[in-house]
């Protein structure tokens, strides 16, 4: 097993809401709720989940752009929630994101040298001529011309501006790449192109992902390991192939089972379909979150919220686990 590059220990954030004078009648949003991870060197780790479930602030509390409300953060073995954003600020370049919109996520009034530049002459990379020569290769590297660094983003299209997100990312040399629905805006035969990208930047660069996704057809070709997420709390995590060849939450084999399927001769079969609305975030079930919804729920369910537990090789969070 390689190194752990990054990894959480109970981790939250909880955010305060409503509430009149005082104070009075205000709730708690557990956006995040007691995650623990460990995210391996040069792996593919994708986060899925229904949208709301808290995958993106998870990812956003990884790096440090949210600030977390308890619990712990290590990159290599250095706790990142007790350093100050001066303390923080050497790291940044080694903890990058890719965001979701590539339309949004570039400022539409600077060239694409300016957004490249940006990154290298904030971490002191070096003279302008070598910055400028970083620039034109990181754009080469995600397989745009040189000649694009005097564009605007207006001027590309959306798989295009993606590799810009990308090539920014890269910028610094970094460790670790979150990719928040990276791929989600794009066409298919554009999502395809940008995940081979992101393969060949991995076997290339050693980069580790935590890619965030509610694509599971992505997840199957393109991970390594999966955690499955439902109202801030990881239910599943194990090995790609394991888990979608038999999931062990009913959570996740419900998720699984909304996955087109290409084969036609499996079209017709019946699958199991997930019911009910997912409960407000601020008004939690008691005992576990899933059992308003689970077909499976007993007694024990509606009153004790199950620990993780190592089953199989991989770690659950269920009372009942699918039979193996």
């Amino acid at each position: 097993m390689n190194d752990i590059v990054l990894s959480t220990r109970d981790l939250n954030k909880h955010y305060p809401v409503g509430g009149g004078l005082f104070g009075r009648g205000s709730r708690t949003v557990r956006a995040v709720d007691g995650v623990s991870l460990d995210i391996y060197e040069r792996e593919t780790f994708a986060l899925v989940g229904e949208s709301g479930c808290g995958k993106s602030t998870l990812g956003r509390v990884m790096l440090r752009l949210l600030d977390a409300t308890s619990g712990t953060i290590r990159y290599r073995g250095q706790e990142l929630t007790e350093l100050d954003e001066s303390g923080m600020r050497s790291l940044r370049k080694k903890l990058q994101i890719v965001f979701q919109d590539p339309y949004a996520s570039l400022n539409p009034r600077m060239r694409i040298e300016q957004i490249l530049s940006e990154p290298l002459r904030t971490h002191g990379y070096g003279s302008a001529e070598a910055i400028r020569e970083r620039c034109g290769a990181l754009l080469e590297m995600v397989g745009l011309r040189r000649q694009y660094l005097r564009n605007y983003p207006h001027q590309f299209s959306g798989g295009q501006r993606q590799r810009i997100g990308i090539a920014r990312a890269l910028a610094n040399s970094p460790d670790l790449v979150v990719c928040d629905e990276s791929v989600s805006a794009l066409d298919v035969s554009i999502q395809a192109q940008v995940l081979n990208l992101l393969s060949d930047l991995q076997e290339e660069l050693g980069l580790t992902y935590f890619f965030i996704t509610h694509d599971l057809s992505v997840v199957r070709q393109f991970a390594d390991r999966v955690g499955v997420m439902f109202l801030g709390r990881l239910v599943e995590v194990g090995r790609t192939e394991e888990i979608f060849a038999q999931p062990l939450h009913p959570y996740t084999m419900f998720l699984i089972s909304a996955v087109p399927v290409a084969d036609p001769r499996q079209r017709g079969r019946e699958r199991p379909v997930l019911k009910g609305e997912i409960p407000s975030p601020m008004n939690l079930p008691s005992g576990c979150r899933f059992h308003t919804r689970c077909p499976f729920a007993r007694d024990i369910c509606r009153v004790e919220d199950p620990a993780p537990q190592q089953r199989a090789g991989r770690t659950i969070a269920c009372h009942f686990p699918l039979e193996t």
